[in-house]
């Protein structure tokens, strides 16, 4: 059984299709990305999933059960546009979240206060909340969402703003959930963190998902003929070469696809006598940004495709 299940999730604004039949589950104990650009849908998905919006058609389904108010309540939710109220110390900030969620006492005290160690934000337990620095506020709102310790967490592009310490910490946070078997869902445009945290990922494109799986299966399907290449020199010879259908330039490494799979040594081989240094050379590996300007990058992915489910 799936911890969770978004079956056919469907909301139009006027005439804008914001979410067209949107379907993913998310499985129990597991870190799941609903990826895509801006504007994708991955924030309406999120706000019908926790009954901000009301769904023109389709349901989510909670362990078998159409979800209600006992959902709300196990869930620690962070909203893509952060608020907090702006005249409340910090600490009073952290309390008063943790009891509209129902906790309260001493432990709760001592954990919001070993959090804001954590954070180094513990000198300005006493501080209003619009003194702080935009990027301070923001890991106050994150410490609002899991200090009563939910079952289920749902990030809205948790890692806009913050800077690599941060970023960093709130990582590994999250992977403490992880390992304590509660549910982390979170929206990003950041493929690279979607790559290294989640083990399911949805990919959302024009209010379509477009593929939806688990990352690793989905990877090694896509790897296939693939070649992720890091060197020194000028590959440009490799364009119109025939074991070459497609090079893309990602900036610090080089996607190549090759048109059969048993080509890869064929390529090395090549790379070397054109004396290229080559610094990193993956056969059969892709990254997720690949595999999303792949499909996404195509104005015609979701007109007419079937989604992919790995």
């Amino acid at each position: 059984m799936y911890a969770l299940e978004v079956k056919n999730l469907t909301k139009i604004f006027d005439k804008l299709v914001a979410v067209d039949h949107a379907s993913f589950e998310v499985p129990e104990g597991s870190i799941f990305g609903l990826i895509g650009r801006n504007g994708a849908g991955k924030t309406t998905t999120i706000r019908m999933m926790m009954g901000i919006y009301l769904p023109d058609d389709g349901e989510v389904i909670l362990k078998g059960t159409k979800v209600g108010q006992d959902f709300k309540n196990q869930v620690g939710y962070l909203p893509e546009e952060r608020g907090l109220y702006k005249k409340m110390k910090v600490i009073d900030t952290l309390l008063y979240f943790a009891e509209v969620k129902g906790r309260t006492g001493r432990d709760v005290q001592k954990k919001a206060e070993d959090y804001l160690k954590r954070f180094e934000l513990y000198d300005r337990r006493l501080s209003k909340m619009e003194d702080l620095s935009k990027g301070n506020q923001q890991k106050i709102q994150f410490l609002t969402t899991i200090l009563h310790d939910p079952e289920f967490v749902i990030l809205d592009e948790p890692f806009s703003g913050l800077d690599p310490i941060n970023t960093n910490l709130l990582k590994d946070i999250i992977l403490e959930f992880k390992q304590k078997g509660k549910v982390v869902i979170f929206s990003t445009h950041l493929m690279d963190f979607a790559e290294k945290m989640c083990d399911h990922i949805a990919m959302i494109d024009r209010g379509k998902v477009i593929l939806q799986g688990s990352l690793n299966q989905i990877k090694a399907n896509y790897a296939r003929r693939n070649v992720s290449l890091t060197y020194e020199g000028d590959i440009s010879f490799l364009n119109g070469n025939p074991i070459v259908e497609k090079v893309e330039n990602y900036g610090n490494t080089t996607g190549i696809r090759l048109k059969s799979a048993d080509q890869t040594q064929q390529l090395l081989k090549l790379l070397i006598d054109k004396n290229i240094t080559v610094k990193k050379f993956d056969a059969n590996d892709i990254s997720l940004q690949e595999i999303f300007i792949e499909l996404a990058g195509n104005e015609d992915a979701t007109n007419g495709k079937e989604v992919r489910n790995v």
